[in-house]
């Protein structure tokens, strides 16, 4: 007889429906040869610190790093029950293998195996591995079940990721809080993607605004632009120039161009799509998606792949044939389908890419959530479109010359829809959703000549101003963790990213949940709170770039590449070198956390720059920005060439006021003293600078 365990309850169901095991027990199911039970996620978890000593119950600096030589593990109290159920019928001297039938996927390996392990189970080990929830790929998949030691590498890599995870989380957060008197959550992934939205907030604040103004002439049908100016005055004299002249026809420049399918969503292109159209979350849509999966409507969910194996070649036919036929988008397939293109089995690694199934035809559509309807009708037109046909249109580029300026127009002509028509009929179809505005450069243009001249031309002047950088939301988001960060990645080129498939949307509701980010409406804005946190962490925890490098050895492990000892003590020398690196807070950011134990500062003033609070320190006054240089050093060589010290009154006054009356100022050159007023003469370099001012003498000479 064969154990099997899923993950949950809802899919040992679906298993045991198509095993025959109907018989219901208090846990588990029986029937013909098989047991069938569940975990519920995870049954064990790793220890707290204090599992390794008493001491560590309390956060010190001395206790740092922690660095456990054998990984303890702790059962949530609510989950006893089941694991001891699990154990129990692993020993079942009917059983003689057990099939480890939870998520195919890294997470699935290690819920699984952690329970085998504790258990002391030595029986056969087997793998259930399948995309689809459909009853037929799960009789395939027991039909063709593999040896569990071929998935051995999966399990060190899970377990190295949650290790890694456990080390730098505990860590690094209990040293930070340590340094700064005041709880700071560090995560391995969570915090390097904070800082992307940080960097992001920080160069939105730097941005300044700057109009321009571009000369426009409109005849012939069309609006022609000039080159975008600076200065309106230049721009008005064109328009003076230009209005009521002629304009002729200098080239007319015609480009045939093809825009290719785009290719099937994998989970996280799915989940941006569905943040851009929908406004869904991350996590909202791998809810839905995860649904759908259970309910065998959708193919497997945390894939990074938008490939298909050669085997699915008849299944996406089939699926094909019937969405052109059901769905409304459907009518936009004119030509035959091209599987080929989105088949290719060496790109896919675990799973292939989210595709619906053929459950979709014997599915009352309308009956699903509107969430779900909303993701499967999403994954069935990308469908069509990655197999549709090519998008060809003629670019059209016009430049015009009135009055000795040049103005060009733009714009194309369709020559075949192909995929394209299928995502016009989806977009008709969507309701609340936002949809981008046409650009007028996708307009066609009237059919002109070279030489071709026209009068009398209309000319204006379109005002405009540059935009700042745009604040993230979690399609950008999310593209920007696929890629840690860096612009223009090859689309082929090996994915360094933060985090997984699988875990971006965990990652992204953390940092809302601990207070480290906010959304507004789409936009997800760092808080104060998650912009210090950011400021204090030193780059190797918080930079994209180095963190998806461990990702990518994360990966390595699970190819055999490297061993996962090698990657544990690679994590575990991070951690020695951030506890000997860091033995104290740093005093330019004692004024981030003013009421934390041991670093309380008063505030001395405002920032003249920027606006921030001004903190007293051991050698000067600081800006608490970290990104402001503003600083007002107490050995500054003006006031100890008077034989002055900076004071914090004296501070407090320039600050406020922007002078301070002073009297016994020592002149070098007479070796006398005067009285004068300090004024802050700050231009923004490196050193704030100050002069002096002399009040009018009584009696004096006018």
């Amino acid at each position: 007889m064969k154990l099997v365990i899923a993950e949950k309850p809802s899919v040992a169901m679906s298993l045991a429906a198509v095993l025959g095991a109907n018989e219901k027990k208090d846990g588990y199911l029986e029937g013909g040869e098989y047991l069938v039970s569940w975990c519920v996620g995870h049954l064990l978890e790793l220890a707290q610190p204090e599992a390794y000593g008493e001491q560590y119950a309390r956060w010190r600096y001395g206790d740092l790093p922690i660095l456990p030589e054998e990984w303890k593990y702790e059962v949530p109290k609510d989950k006893k029950k089941q694991l001891d159920l699990l154990c129990r019928l692993m020993k079942d001297k009917r059983v003689d293998s057990v099939v480890c039938a939870t998520d195919a996927g890294r997470e699935g390996e290690l819920i699984f195996r952690l329970v085998y392990e504790h258990a002391g189970c030595k029986k056969p080990m087997e793998r259930l591995w399948i995309s689809s929830m459909e009853d037929a790929a799960i009789r395939d998949g027991f039909e063709h079940l593999r040896p569990g030691k071929d998935y051995d590498r999966l399990y060190e890599a899970a377990v190295c990721r949650a290790g890694a995870d456990w080390l730098v989380g505990i860590n690094a957060t209990r040293l930070f809080s340590v340094l700064y008197g005041v709880t700071l959550n560090v995560g391995r992934v969570m915090s390097p993607t904070l800082a992307l939205l940080v960097q992001r907030e920080a160069e939105i604040q730097a941005f300044t605004s700057r109009p321009f103004y571009v000369p426009e002439i409109t005849c012939g049908g069309l609006t022609a632009s000039g080159d975008k100016l600076a200065e309106k005055q230049a721009a008005e004299t064109i328009r003076r120039e230009c209005d009521g002249q002629t304009a002729s026809v200098l080239s007319v420049e015609k480009q045939v161009k093809t825009v290719q399918p785009p290719r099937l969503y994998d989970l996280t292109t799915l989940q941006r799509e569905c943040n851009r159209i929908y406004g869904y979350t991350a996590q909202q849509t791998l809810d839905y998606l995860q649904s759908l999966y259970e309910k065998k409507l959708a193919t497997y969910p945390r894939t990074d792949s938008q490939y298909l194996t050669e085997d699915m070649q008849a299944t996406a036919a089939s699926l094909i044939l019937w969405l052109r036929d059901n769905m409304p988008f459907g009518k936009g397939c004119l030509e035959e389908p091209d599987i080929d293109r989105v088949t290719d089995g060496s790109k896919v690694t675990d799973h292939h890419a989210i595709i619906p199934t053929v459950e979709i035809a014997r599915t009352d559509l309308s009956a699903l959530p509107s969430g779900e309807r909303d993701v499967l009708a999403l994954i069935a037109m990308r469908l069509l479109c990655a197999t549709g046909q090519t998008h060809r249109f003629e670019a059209v580029t016009v430049v015009l010359d009135c009055a000795g300026h040049s103005f060009t127009a733009k714009g194309k002509t369709v020559l075949q829809a192909g995929w394209k028509e299928i995502e016009r009929l989806y977009r008709m179809g969507l309701k609340q959703a936002e949809l981008e505005k046409e650009d007028p450069a996708d307009a066609a243009l009237p059919e002109l000549t070279q030489g071709q001249t026209f009068e009398p031309v209309a000319a204006g002047v379109r005002e405009g101003k540059t935009s700042p950088p745009k604040h993230y939301t979690e399609d950008s988001l999310l593209a920007a963790m696929e890629t840690a960060g860096a612009a223009d990645a090859p689309e082929d080129a090996e994915r360094k990213g933060l985090g997984t498939p699988a875990t971006r949307a965990a990652t992204l509701e953390k940092l809302v949940t601990t207070g480290f980010v906010q959304r507004k409406k789409k936009q997800l804005i760092p808080t104060e709170k998650g912009t210090n946190l950011i400021t204090v962490l030193p780059d190797n925890i918080k930079s994209p770039l180095l963190t998806a490098e461990w990702e990518s050895r994360l990966k390595q492990v699970e190819r055999g590449e490297i061993s996962a000892e090698a990657f544990m003590e690679g994590i575990a020398d991070m951690n020695r070198g951030l506890v000997k690196e860091h033995t104290a807070p740093e005093e330019r950011f004692a004024g981030l956390f003013p009421y934390a134990k041991g670093t309380r500062r008063e505030a001395v003033g405002t920032c003249p720059r920027c606006g921030g609070t001004v903190y007293e320190g051991k050698k000067g006054f600081f800006c608490e920005k970290r990104d402001c240089s503003f600083a007002l050093w107490k050995d500054n060589k003006f006031f100890t060439g008077k034989k002055k010290t900076l004071t914090k009154t004296v501070a407090a006054a320039l600050l406020k006021e922007g002078r301070v009356s002073m009297s016994g100022l020592y002149s070098e050159k007479t070796g006398r003293t005067y009285d004068a007023v300090v004024v802050l003469d700050d231009t923004g370099g490196k050193y704030v600078n100050f002069k002096l001012e002399f009040p009018a003498r009584k009696g004096g000479r006018k």
